[in-house]
């Protein structure tokens, strides 16, 4: 790759990192539809501008009802429950959690008709994966199975998201697709959020947590992740999806203390682990493809993101 190439995809790696960190501060001050509200909303109005300045909105008309899906699955319910399931798990263990995307798209897209081959290695890496998830989940103590079973949920709305852009969305303008679908999602928190706005000014580490996730985040990000893929290409973009959970535990033990004990170290190794091999044999240039058509908007990742940013 170019230096230009090495520069973006190290920007990307650390900016989809980041947003676990930065919910778990804004959800010591607002409330979860909040917290989603702003990001979403400050984003959109970021992003549809330059939407509109490129022409990528009315395209999009004809296809209004599976970007309502795409929206509710890859936005809506994955930043909802994830930005509930912080409120009880550390920030780098959510990002742990989420880097299954890999692994759970792997099994939804055998499902639904994928034709390639399951072989022993991609088993094998399924197999992996899910133990390292098993291993973090019976680690974890405090505020019962539900909040990994959210996160988990999240994994699979950014595993069902690609599916669908790939299937009935292909060949959209991404920045476009991101735009609306961003709006839309905040149409739809609003009346939730308005509902718990907070009273009183939240704390100054709060709203810079809200400014970083919209700004940086989200519309940054996706402006970075365009020039990324257009510099590298996008089965080569995608490598993110492994460097985003790394990040993600880094911060979350440097910046807020959280704990780095032999067994979050043993499940981050199996799950990236069982996700490189779960996506072997092709999958990942398929996976390319299927984001150059339509970026995802989630960490995920990354996503994601690459559906794998949260």
């Amino acid at each position: 790759m170019s230096r230009r190439g090495w520069m973006l995809f190290a920007a990307m790696s650390v900016i989809w990192g980041i947003p676990y960190l930065l919910i778990k501060v804004a959800d010591e001050g607002v409330s979860v539809p909040v917290l989603v509200f702003a990001r979403t909303s400050v984003a959109a109005l970021l992003l549809l501008p330059l939407a509109l300045r490129r022409q990528e909105i009315r395209v999009l008309l004809p296809y209004w009802r599976w970007l309502v899906v795409f929206a509710l699955v890859e936005i809506v319910a994955p930043w909802l429950l994830l930005s509930n399931a912080e409120r009880h798990l550390s920030s780098s263990t959510t990002g742990l959690l989420v880097a299954t995307v890999p692994i759970i798209g792997v099994v939804l897209a055998r499902l639904t008709g994928d034709a390639e081959r399951l072989t022993l290695i991609r088993l094998t890496g399924l197999l992996i994966g899910l133990g390292g998830v098993a291993m973090l989940a019976g680690h974890l103590t405090g505020g019962g199975a539900w909040p990994v079973v959210e996160v988990l949920l999240v994994a699979t709305g950014y595993a069902i998201g690609p599916l669908i852009a790939s299937r009935k969305l292909s060949g959209l303008p991404g920045l476009g697709l991101t735009a609306v679908c961003l709006g839309f999602s905040a149409v739809v928190i609003a009346p939730a959020a308005a509902l718990t706005w907070p009273h009183a000014l939240p704390p100054a580490r709060v709203i810079a947590s809200l400014a970083g996730l919209a700004v940086i985040c989200t519309a940054l990000a996706f402006v970075l992740f365009f020039k990324l893929i257009a510099e590298v290409g996008p089965a080569r973009a995608t490598v993110i999806t492994y460097v985003n959970p790394a990040v993600a535990v880094a911060l979350g033990v440097a910046v807020l203390g959280e704990p780095l004990t032999p067994v979050i170290l043993l499940s981050f190794v199996l799950i990236l682990s069982g996700s490189v091999l779960a996506t072997r044999s092709g999958h990942r240039a398929a996976a390319g493809r299927e984001t150059a058509a339509v970026p995802d908007v989630t960490a995920g990742a990354p996503p994601g993101e690459p559906a794998r940013h949260p």
